[in-house]
């Protein structure tokens, strides 16, 4: 007799990996979630926005990308679903917008119930960082599409902010100074290449090296920083973020020019911050020119910020009561719209 089973998809793991998550999800609830876990779709009042005087959605989707295959390597799933989180309520928080809720896709070869309970209590600590809610998700078990000890994790946040709250690199002017918060490690973003240049093994990433105080899977698999609360924290000073930049994919050349309105041009100096020992490893072992590492990699800051400069010091005390780490990076000046690296 032919069944789903026999075909490779178990809906009894799809049960009970569902009950093992339960409990992460509930941790993520904000008080705006109506009904329970397990509906057809997530239902999140606005009541609480109305008086916003133009409430704007925003919104954010993204996945984890080829890290996970650190994750397989290294048989930890507990933190790849941080990174998922921090890749979309990051640019949601970056235009301006307070993230209200997420919800996550996994696709794998075999549900494994634990494994995909592992993986959402990430998800569900990322949405916890972020102060959003886990309104509801997919687990796709897909036989013969992807290896039974791989998976897919992706997923998107939607947020909101009232119309004159957005952050869009409208004001910026001349003399504005840039703030960078630093970054955890590589977070989401590169592994393409991180995989090229060092030896993808279990036992090459459990190598320990003084460098990093750690071992290479570790410095590797650090999760992506969420700088939601940072970022609350300065509007909640009275500093106006005139621009905002979530460095990922294409570091500093592809993400600082976005934040930028044309005739202006940002200039950051390499030595006013410093740069993780990661970095300076990939740079090493993969003989990589400087110039490519700042276009693939965050190089130790994951967001920047431009603001007023009698603004800069009220903004770096918010970021460090928010445990953020920040520093003074660079400043904005008139030219074609861009950036140099000095």
């Amino acid at each position: 007799m032919m069944d789903y089973k026999s075909a490779g998809v178990d809906i009894e793991a799809g049960y009970r990996s569902v009950e093992l998550m339960k409990k992460h999800v509930r941790e993520t609830m904000r008080p705006e979630v109506l009904g329970g876990i397990g509906g057809f779709s997530g239902a999140f009042s606005m009541s609480a926005f109305k008086n916003m005087e133009k409430p704007t959605l925003l919104s954010g989707t993204d996945g984890v990308g080829t890290k996970l295959k650190l994750a397989f390597l290294m048989d930890k799933h507990d933190t790849v679903g941080i990174d998922c989180v921090a890749m979309c309520v990051n640019d949601v928080a970056c235009a301006g917008g307070e993230p209200l809720f997420f919800l996550d896709y996994i696709a794998c070869g075999k549900n494994e119930p634990e494994k995909i309970a592992s993986i959402v209590k990430g998800v569900a600590e990322g949405c916890k960082q972020a102060g959003a809610a886990l309104v509801g998700g997919e687990t796709a078990e897909m036989p013969g599409f992807y290896p039974v000890d791989e998976y897919d994790l992706a997923g998107f946040a939607v947020g909101i902010a009232d119309e004159r709250d957005l952050i869009d690199g409208t004001t910026v002017k001349e003399g504005d100074v840039l703030i960078g918060m630093a970054s955890s490690g590589v977070h989401s973003n590169g592994f393409s290449l991180v995989r090229r240049v060092f030896t993808m093994t279990e036992q090459a990433l459990a190598r320990y090296y003084d460098e990093l105080g750690c071992s290479l899977g570790e410095a590797l698999i650090a999760p992506t920083k969420i700088y939601v609360k940072a970022l609350r924290a300065v509007k909640e000073a009275g500093v106006r973020v005139k621009a905002c930049s979530h460095i990922t994919g294409g570091g500093f050349y592809e993400n600082v020019p976005r934040m930028l309105p044309e005739g202006m041009h940002a200039v950051i100096e390499k030595d006013s911050y410093p740069v993780l020992p990661v970095f300076h490893m990939l740079m090493r072992e993969g003989k990589i020119e400087e110039r490519m590492m700042y276009n693939t990699f965050n190089m130790g800051i994951g967001m920047i910020t431009a603001v007023d400069p009698a603004d800069a010091g009220k903004a770096m005390e918010a970021m460090k009561n928010a445990g953020e780490t920040p520093y003074i990076i660079g400043r904005i000046k008139a030219g074609e719209k861009g950036v140099t690296i000095c």
